[in-house]
């Protein structure tokens, strides 16, 4: 396991070497840590959902680094999801679309849809836009344990992980507010970070 600071002038560099590779990353967001592999790497998501211990039936969302990333995996765009990430993007709220045929089966755990996030979080933002493509964002924790807020808690869960970009400790509130807007509407997953009611107020103006 190698732990990088972020600022240090190697890190964005390593880290896209390891994700070429098909290593996994762990880095920050604006809410904790997340795990990046190349999300169309079959063997990388599942060495991420070994790592993590994760059923194979939930899907994993992805980050991305710029607003046009969003046509390249979302089959449409809803005038609903257009508001949304007009209003909190980038921030902790995770879109769930109806997925591209691009986007690999091991991505949605065979939905069709497929959860994106453009972080508000520099290295989460920047990783794939340079990657040249989404990354995964999944939390930094064992299944059912507690999200990582440091570089430290994720060395603690995955003693065998490619790289770790140590940030500094995150926020570590709440996870990203997930909303789907697949039927056009709104629909609340999970509640997070934003609260619903500042997303309704959004899409009822």
């Amino acid at each position: 396991m190698k732990i990088l600071r972020a600022e240090e002038e190697e890190a964005l560099s390593e880290a896209l070497r390891v994700l070429s590779e098909g290593g996994i990353v762990a880095l920050p967001t604006e809410t904790f840590y997340g795990l990046a592999v190349d999300p169309f790497s079959e063997v990388a998501v599942r060495r991420l959902y070994t790592a993590k211990r994760r059923r194979r039936e939930k899907p994993v969302l992805l980050l991305i680094g710029d607003l046009e990333d969003v046509e390249k995996l979302a089959a449409e765009i809803p005038e609903v999801a257009r508001e949304l990430m007009a209003r909190f993007w980038p921030g902790p709220l995770t879109l769930v679309f109806r997925a591209r045929p691009e986007v690999p089966p091991w991505v949605t755990a065979e939905t069709g849809t497929v959860a994106l996030r453009l972080s508000s979080h520099p290295l989460a933002r920047e990783i794939p836009r340079l990657f040249g493509k989404a990354v995964t964002g999944t939390s930094a924790n064992l299944s059912e344990e507690p999200p990582a807020r440091s570089a430290e808690e994720v060395a603690h869960y995955f003693p065998g992980i490619d790289l770790i970009l140590d940030g500094g400790p995150t926020p570590g509130r709440k996870p990203s507010t997930l909303v789907s807007v697949v039927s056009g509407k709104p629909e609340l997953l999970r509640p997070g970070e934003i609260p619903w009611e500042s997303l309704e107020k959004v899409v009822e103006s």
